[in-house]
């Protein structure tokens, strides 16, 4: 049996290099530098924020129609052709190869004075998309700030985890210890020696699937933060809760926080805009016109006039009055104002859809909140039913397989309690973003 009694030395030699290294000293990624990171550096933060420009270049007055157009032309026109004339006293005039140039160019300007309020219609519908466009990238930062901390912590819950695991290793290495002194001395038979052994190897794979669950969730961490995948980091543990009441503060003004109510309620106007927009095919529009010309040309022998140029401002005034389009125009303002019922009609399904979705998140929330409570208990009463045991242990009084179940439901209070510990949180967060207070709360 010696042989096996090296094997098994050697393999927890081994086991002992792989589970006690000496932690590096990682930076903490803490939960502000988390959401700034994210913001910056997140695809679809910026794809968002993209969206948010386009929006904003399309409402300024550029794309308004209240400015005028101001167009240039030039040309240039030569022709040569034989020509013969015939005068008033029946002389006859011949010119072979006659050559007539003609230049000109002028600055031409139009500006619509009136179009039927079309393009005031337009142009306030245009800044309540830019609003919209900011909704939509709003809600697209809170998907992904909840999105980044789902994963963050799971970062945290398994480096807690990691760290019970390493301490329940230790705790066994230290049984086995005292197992092989007591059997060397004859105060204990080899079964609490097996024992111990078959516990250590069961800890020590524990810790080393621990080890690579936190591994991978890093790195799932860092493909959200969009940074490299090999980056060493810590993250912050500790988590603190929002107060009862300012809760219920949030919850009660959540009508007009939400942002799924809120871009409801902008595609509402939206519609509105349009309808009115299209409703001025009804209504004349009045334009200005305005022209700066230059003409000059030179004329053949044939021509009463060798040259002739010309310089002159002109101006004007038209006034267009669509009688009947074919129909299109009374069938868009038919359609818009459908499109007004919908959005109406949408509008108060997602106010439902919202209180409901509130009601079911603020119940989890104080469902979990108050099993993470509980599970704080019951870490205090495993940990004490585990010192005492180990107590009795060392005294004779109870095996090393009472031992154990004590040991493995003190490791189960707390592995539990740091699962319950990040749900809650992240059930709050969910609520937050529900109410509209994500980026209203520190983190």
């Amino acid at each position: 049996m010696w042989y096996m009694k090296i094997k098994f030395v050697t393999l927890i030699l081994v086991v002992g290099m792989i589970t006690q290294f000496q932690a590096q000293e990682l930076t903490v990624l803490t939960k502000t530098e988390a959401v700034t990171e994210v913001l910056e550096n997140n695809f679809g933060v910026i794809v968002a924020k993209n969206n948010v420009s386009i929006a904003e270049n399309n409402k300024g007055i550029l794309n308004s129609g209240y400015l005028p157009s101001l167009t240039g032309n030039a040309g240039a026109n030569i022709s040569v052709e034989d020509q013969e004339v015939t005068l008033r006293d029946n002389s006859v005039n011949s010119v072979e190869n006659a050559e007539t140039k003609r230049y000109n160019a002028s600055l031409n300007l139009n500006y619509t004075l009136f179009d039927g309020l079309g393009r005031w219609y337009d142009y306030k519908r245009l800044k309540e998309e830019y609003n919209l466009s900011e909704l939509q990238a709003r809600e697209t930062i809170e998907t992904t700030i909840l999105q980044l901390f789902s994963v963050y912590f799971e970062v945290a819950r398994l480096s807690e985890n990691e760290a019970i695991l390493k301490q329940t290793f230790d705790n066994t290495k230290d049984r086995l210890t005292r197992a092989q002194y007591a059997f060397e001395y004859g105060q204990n038979n080899k079964l609490d020696v097996l024992n111990a052994q078959v516990d250590l190897v069961n800890d020590s794979i524990n810790l080393k699937l621990g080890r690579q669950q936190l591994a991978n969730a890093k790195r799932d961490l860092t493909v959200v933060l969009n940074s490299e995948l090999d980056r060493g980091f810590s993250v912050d543990t500790t988590v603190q809760f929002i107060g009862e009441l300012k809760i219920q503060d949030f919850v009660q003004q959540a009508d007009s926080n939400n942002v799924r109510l809120l871009q409801a309620e902008k595609n509402t106007v939206i519609s509105t805009y349009n309808y009115k927009a299209n409703k001025s095919v009804f209504l004349p529009s009045v334009g200005l016109t305005g022209s700066y010309g230059w003409n000059e040309g030179f004329f053949p022998t044939t021509s009463f006039a060798i040259s002739n140029t010309t310089t002159g401002v002109s101006a004007g005034v038209s006034l267009t009055w669509s009688l009947f389009d074919g129909g299109r125009g009374i069938t868009s303002v038919k359609n818009s104002k459908i499109q007004i019922e919908t959005q109406e009609i949408l509008l108060k399904q997602i106010q439902r859809e919202v209180r409901r979705d509130i009601a079911n998140s603020l119940g989890s929330y104080k469902n979990r909140l108050e099993i993470y409570q509980l599970l704080e208990q019951n870490v205090i009463t495993a940990l004490n039913n585990y010192e005492r045991s180990s107590e009795r242990y060392k005294l004779g009084q109870i095996t090393s397989v009472e031992l154990r179940q004590a040991q493995i439901n003190l490791l189960n209070a707390k592995t539990n309690k740091n699962l319950a510990k990040y749900e809650a949180k992240l059930s709050e967060l969910e609520l937050l973003q529900l109410t509209g207070q994500l980026l209203n709360v520190d983190f």
